[in-house]
């Protein structure tokens, strides 16, 4: 399955007492599926996936893996701060049907460069899933530099970066890396639809759980690059790119998703969305409807 388009970081929706939400989670992957996204992250960190039992993991992936029916990728979260733990983890997505699996660099630990060839390459070697590389300094300490990111791409068991360092030259650079075999991610939504028409292969999001028609538009015109309505599109959305980093993720996201009836909380450390930001939650909530149908035509 190729890696291009739209992908989901999926949300996990829980009920009010803290419990998974299963029929909030089907809601969520139907609303998806319609949208037209192109794939789905399952327990990622926009999952809340340190919060999740190995059994919910389980029960979250067989679920996606079910209800998408081989229709597009479905990755799941697999990246933990120990290389063997990983390489289990990564082990059970695969046992659970998962497509790929997307393994973030090792949080908290800040391995070097070479700790870092070696730590993809064990688990790329020993996984059972094809790897995509997942690069969010701003999370987890450690940036993996692109000469890194191209001793790992040569891995004929690594397929893709996702990047979440926007800035021009960092794309630039890994850019020069992208080929049939190896694809070029965003992980930034605030700065994909640039990221796309200078030619990387498409966006893991946050803003689409709640609106996956409407990114899925911006990434459709940036990919046959159409820049002036790419740019217009973009710029309807940048309300909800800056809002769903008001606070840390999930939490903005979940609030729009409980707001269009997915989901009631979050799980602790998070705590919900502040007060200061309900009132331009609810406006943007009240926008979600109107977009959703304007993407499709």
């Amino acid at each position: 399955m190729s890696l291009s388009g739209l992908i989901t970081a999926l949300a996990t929706p829980f009920q009010a007492n803290g419990a998974l939400d299963p029929d909030g989670w089907q809601r969520l992957l139907h609303l998806q599926l319609e949208g037209g996204v192109h794939g789905v992250v399952v327990a990622g960190s926009t999952g809340e996936a340190s919060t999740l039992s190995d059994d919910e993991y389980d029960q979250l992936l067989r679920s996606a893996v079910k209800t998408v029916a081989g229709r597009i990728p479905v990755l799941a979260g697999t990246g933990l701060s120990g290389t063997a733990k990983t390489i289990a983890q990564t082990r059970r997505a695969a046992a659970s049907g998962a497509t790929h699996a997307l393994v973030v660099t090792p949080p908290y630990v800040r391995p070097t460069q070479a700790g870092l060839v070696a730590h993809y390459r064990a688990v790329a070697d020993q996984g059972g899933l094809p790897v995509i590389l997942y690069n969010v300094p701003g999370r987890t300490g450690c940036d993996m530099l692109p000469e890194t990111v191209a001793e790992l791409a040569a891995h004929p068991n690594i397929v893709g970066i996702k990047e979440a360092v926007g800035d021009i030259g960092r794309v630039q650079a890994l850019l020069a890396l992208r080929s049939p075999d190896f694809a070029i991610l965003s992980g930034d939504d605030g700065t994909a639809a640039r990221s796309i028409l200078s030619g990387v292969d498409g966006l893991i999001s946050v803003g689409s759980n709640a609106l996956p028609g409407a990114y899925r538009r911006m990434c459709d015109l940036a990919a046959a690059g159409e820049r002036e309505a790419t740019e217009a599109w973009d710029a309807r959305l940048e309300p909800f790119h800056e809002f769903c980093g008001v606070e840390s993720n999930p939490i903005p996201v979940k609030d729009l998703l409980r707001r269009i009836g997915i989901g009631q909380g979050l799980r602790l450390p998070l705590l919900p969305l502040s007060a200061a930001h309900h009132a331009a939650a609810e406006h943007l909530a009240t926008d979600i409807g109107a977009l959703e149908a304007l993407s499709s035509h």
